[in-house]
């Protein structure tokens, strides 16, 4: 992943969330400027597992031509090994393995951030899979199952593997997204480790991105919710490194205009109403929170829970982000995600 690293700032890379950073949103995210690469969500991979189609068609269809990494999720080595070696005949970059997922379903099958509880099988995955792909290989990580403490110990496997690019997710998986993020932990892995590290977890905005690489020293940043929040993040990111100003400052009307693009690129042909709703609904669930009034903060995301329709929805958003005039600058730091009422749904 060296080649891949920009000379003077940060490598900015869209975090893989199943279910909501898919190809459509990809192309959003291409629109408004998109990270330097991209990671699809994980393929699911067991014994009798092909590579899903919907996940393969990002790869296929990738709307601007920046480097994909395909992520596998599992813990059979057979498919794992047969998995890759499939991926590699695609335009990707690389392969990921994900030892981060903190979904209960996931865990309690050994796989994702599951496997924590097993070094000996994330020993045996790394020489397994790392035997297999002739192209970069990354890992994505969180520092532990039940306590950071555990993380030095899986440092010292992650480092007997000649692996490209080590993510930390700062968190262990029983903290699943709750405020605290062990930058301590990322730090530490940044200075053992002979390849690159990115950092992940609670990039929200351009002072934070600045203030984790500076704790850090991570050689890139691997951005979810903040993105999903804000689509010209990585924009700002970028211009903050090269010029040291950032001048895209995005406005209510602009975020108003950014739901109305994830509307089109999300409303899958026969898909009806209320179904897209609901994928509409997982996207706002990470922008709302925090927009409101005085008296109550999370007035626009309060009042997007109950809707059903695409009527009510845009309803509501015309209400909050149209009332206010062109000129009403957003804010989109993310630090609602600090209260634990408003914590949005998805992973």
């Amino acid at each position: 992943m060296r080649d891949l690293l920009p000379e003077n700032r940060p490598l900015l890379i869209l975090a893989p969330m199943q279910d909501i950073t898919d190809l459509p949103f990809w192309r959003v995210m291409s629109h408004y400027g998109g990270p330097d690469v991209y990671y699809t969500e994980y393929f699911r991979v067991h014994r009798d597992s092909h590579p899903e189609k919907y996940i393969l068609r990002s790869i296929e269809e990738n709307p601007d031509g920046k480097p994909v990494i395909a992520q596998m999720i599992g813990q059979d080595l057979d498919a794992l090994r047969r998995t890759a070696l499939d991926l590699q005949r695609r335009k990707i970059a690389g392969i990921d393995i994900n030892f981060g997922c903190p979904a209960p379903i996931v865990c309690k099958k050994d796989a994702g951030g599951g496997l924590l509880r097993h070094p000996e099988k994330i020993d045996a995955i790394l020489k397994t899979v790392r035997e297999a792909v002739h192209l970069r290989f990354t890992v994505k990580t969180r520092i532990g199952f039940d306590t950071p403490d555990e993380f030095p110990a899986l440092l010292d496997i992650f480092r007997r593997h000649p692996i490209d690019a080590l993510t930390v997710h700062g968190r262990t998986v029983r903290e699943m997204y709750k405020p605290v993020v062990h930058y301590d932990a990322i730090e530490r892995a940044a200075r053992l480790m002979p390849c690159p590290v990115f950092a992940n977890g609670d990039v929200r905005c351009v002072e934070s991105a600045r203030r984790i690489v500076a704790i850090t020293g991570a050689s890139g940043l691997m951005i979810g919710r903040g993105a999903i929040r804000n689509p010209w993040l990585f924009t700002q990111i970028r211009e903050a490194w090269t010029t040291g100003e950032v001048k895209t400052r995005p406005t209510l009307v602009d975020l108003r205009e950014y739901i109305d693009h994830l509307d089109r690129e999300t409303r899958l042909p026969g898909m009806r109403d209320g179904g897209h709703v609901g994928k509409m609904k997982k996207y706002l669930g990470y922008i709302a929170p925090g927009i409101g009034t005085s008296e109550d903060s999370n007035a626009f995301w309060n009042e997007l829970k109950p809707v059903l329709t695409s009527r009510e929805l845009f309803a509501v958003c015309d209400r909050h982000l149209l009332s206010g005039g062109s000129d009403s600058v957003l804010t989109l730091t993310g630090k609602e995600w600090d209260r634990p009422e408003a914590v949005p749904p998805g992973k």
